[in-house]
């Protein structure tokens, strides 16, 4: 029994959960992981009439939305750096206007969701009408930042397949060495940061429908979008 007992505690899924858990970032991807999983199972049982079960699990979507508003307070700040960065970077123009622009999106969204998080608190206080209207330039931003990101990694697609190809086709002589092994290394990279890239644009995709529809540009139901999240917080 205690052989047992010692496997399940110190299985490597269980060491790894905890140092997850351990950091803010880990604690914030379990959160909206469980949050996601929440939004679908309310919508799973609130499609087959059972009300009464569903509200436990809309009060802890909601509990932990409310949760993770907290984990973000500083986040603008993070992202100014971020897009201080991208402007200190060396990069193709319309691949550093995205990244940047990108970066600005997300410092508004962050900061008016701490203003909304405040006031849900209520440390501060709204009238209705203005609490919309924040909450909905907030949901933009969120999207905005978004949409750029697609956009950026669609850029970067291009040029790096571009760039892929063009070292295809280029030859050297048996005897240049250093020069066949310098593009084989640089292959490798880029085919390491077109996998990257290609990974960032499904998060972005599975995530975008979110604000899209919270703004009623789309129509996809709360069981979609709770998958769609679930699934990007489990691959990020």
């Amino acid at each position: 029994m205690a052989n047992l007992a010692a496997q399940v505690v110190l299985h490597p899924v269980v060491s790894q959960t905890i140092k997850v858990g351990a950091t803010t970032l880990g604690r914030d991807k379990l959160f909206l992981a469980t949050q996601n999983f929440a939004r679908f199972y309310e919508w799973f049982l609130i499609s087959r009439g059972n009300k009464a079960d569903a509200a436990r699990w809309t009060a802890l979507k909601t509990h932990l939305a409310l949760s993770r508003r907290l984990f973000r307070l500083g986040k603008p700040m993070e992202h100014v750096q971020y897009a201080l960065r991208a402007a200190l970077t060396s990069a193709p123009p319309l691949e550093q206007i995205t990244a940047i622009a990108r970066q600005i999106a997300y410092v508004i969204f962050l900061s008016l969701d701490n203003f909304l998080w405040a006031r849900a608190i209520n440390l501060v206080t709204l009238r209705p009408e203005t609490y919309t209207k924040v909450a909905k330039l907030a949901v933009r931003s969120w999207l905005t930042a978004i949409i750029l990101s697609i956009v950026n990694a669609l850029i970067k697609t291009a040029r790096l397949a571009r760039e892929t190809r063009l070292l295809k086709v280029e030859k050297h002589d048996e005897k240049d060495l250093n020069l066949e092994l310098d593009r084989e290394t640089k292959l490798r990279v880029l085919a390491a940061t077109r996998a990257a890239v290609r990974y960032q644009l499904i998060i972005d995709v599975l995530d975008v429908w979110n604000p899209a529809t919270t703004l009623g540009y789309t129509r996809v139901n709360d069981g979609a979008i709770g998958v769609f999240g679930f699934v990007s917080r489990f691959s990020s």
